[in-house]
């Protein structure tokens, strides 16, 4: 069975310094499912230049929206999901643009959206491994495990990392529903996406909302 084709969008502001051209540019060429859709959020750098120059090296491969100004994170996802799903992909989901969790963690989504065609929402999941440079402030891992409790507990539902820039959806009716409006917090928009998505009313016949979301570990560099 082919994989499943997937829309993928990078939100970016000010990602002159941090953004690995050559690594959006390989990735491009080894996955022809894939078609990156990057969102420039009002970037004052050369950001908008650079992803130019991505979509002059892979037109077939990339396209790029100018937002006039910055509008946050959660407004230039929701317009590249929406670009997205005008596509008409299997799959559409977003990833952080300094590549925190490396491309090649794509091809678990891929796999597993091919052997669980039941799940619509596929959540990335970082995981420390041996041999990665990581230093990150205790306070700020003991702030997000406070967070992602409370998330929990609100959604009454026990996802691990909701702040994890690598998300995966089935490009359906359901999910074109909960990007259909604007969200209501810039950054803690994934809180609100699932919200909406467990909101939405159990068709006869299908497994409840829970059951259609899935956590997936991903590495982080």
């Amino acid at each position: 069975m082919p994989p499943p084709n997937l829309v993928l969008v990078v939100p970016c502001f000010n990602e002159e310094a941090r953004l690995d051209r050559r690594a959006f540019l390989d990735f491009a060429a080894s996955r022809p499912v894939v078609h990156l859709q990057f969102v420039d959020d009002g970037s004052n750098d050369r950001t908008p230049v650079i992803l130019d120059e991505l979509k002059a090296a892979a037109p077939d491969a990339v396209d790029v929206i100018h937002l006039p100004a910055n509008r946050g994170k959660a407004a230039a996802v929701r317009e590249g999901m929406l670009a997205g799903l005008r596509r008409a992909p299997d799959l559409v989901g977003f990833w952080d643009a300094d590549l925190a969790t490396p491309l090649g963690a794509v091809d678990d989504f891929l796999a597993f959206a091919s052997k669980r065609p039941d799940i619509d929402i596929m959540l990335g999941s970082r995981v420390m491994l041996m041999g990665r440079d990581i230093r990150r402030h205790a306070w700020r891992h003991y702030l997000g495990r406070v967070f992602a409790t409370g998330v929990s507990l609100a959604l009454g539902l026990p996802v691990y990392d909701t702040q994890c820039g690598a998300k995966v959806f089935r490009a359906n009716r359901d999910i074109a529903s909960v990007f259909a409006e604007p969200f209501h917090s810039p950054w803690i928009f994934d809180v609100e996406l699932i919200a909406r998505y467990m909101a939405l009313p159990a068709l006869p016949g299908l497994p409840a909302r829970r059951d259609r979301i899935y956590e997936l570990a991903v590495p982080q560099w």
